[in-house]
């Protein structure tokens, strides 16, 4: 079964925008399901889209299902059946041999700006970029599901 092992990181702004990156992807997705079993999702990105099944969290681990479905019908899912739909820029910014994606959110999100790190096994080490700011691993604030639900633009101004 796929494994998901993920840790998420908050950014320090002024570091980020001096970082030297490609151009992002852009992602909306919505929600299908989400409770605290599984979590379906859909993804639509620049080219494709995407039906992602997710499990349960357990530790910094899930079980994850990702399927690439044509992008009409990912439009369509989306449009159809999310209720709610998050829009992110995507960055891949290579590090000392580790891929990150950092999440610019836009829309009801606009402001948050969140690293996340895939790894093999829950205590692989890493070296941390100069644009980290602090690990929100675990906190539920920061999962896309629960901010399609409660955007940071709806966070009180001393959470953000």
């Amino acid at each position: 079964m796929p494994l998901e092992i993920e840790r998420k990181f908050l950014v320090k702004k002024d570091e980020w925008a001096a970082w030297p990156k490609e151009a992002p992807h852009y992602l909306q997705q919505g929600y299908l399901t989400k409770d605290l079993i599984k979590t379906v999702r859909v993804r639509v990105s620049d080219e494709t889209g995407y039906l992602t099944i997710k499990g349960k969290v357990q530790g910094i681990s899930r079980d994850e299902f990702e399927f690439e479905i044509p992008r009409p019908e990912a439009l369509e899912l989306l449009h159809k059946f999310c209720d709610t739909v998050v829009s992110k820029n995507r960055f891949i910014i290579p590090y000392e041999g580790k891929l990150w994606e950092v999440d610019e959110f836009l829309e009801k999100n606009d402001g948050l700006i969140v690293a996340e790190i895939e790894l093999s096994a829950e205590d692989e080490t890493f070296a941390l970029p100069p644009f980290i700011d602090r690990e929100v691993t675990g906190e539920k604030k920061y999962y896309n599901g629960q901010l399609s639900r409660v955007p940071y633009s709806e966070w009180p101004v001393e959470e953000r």
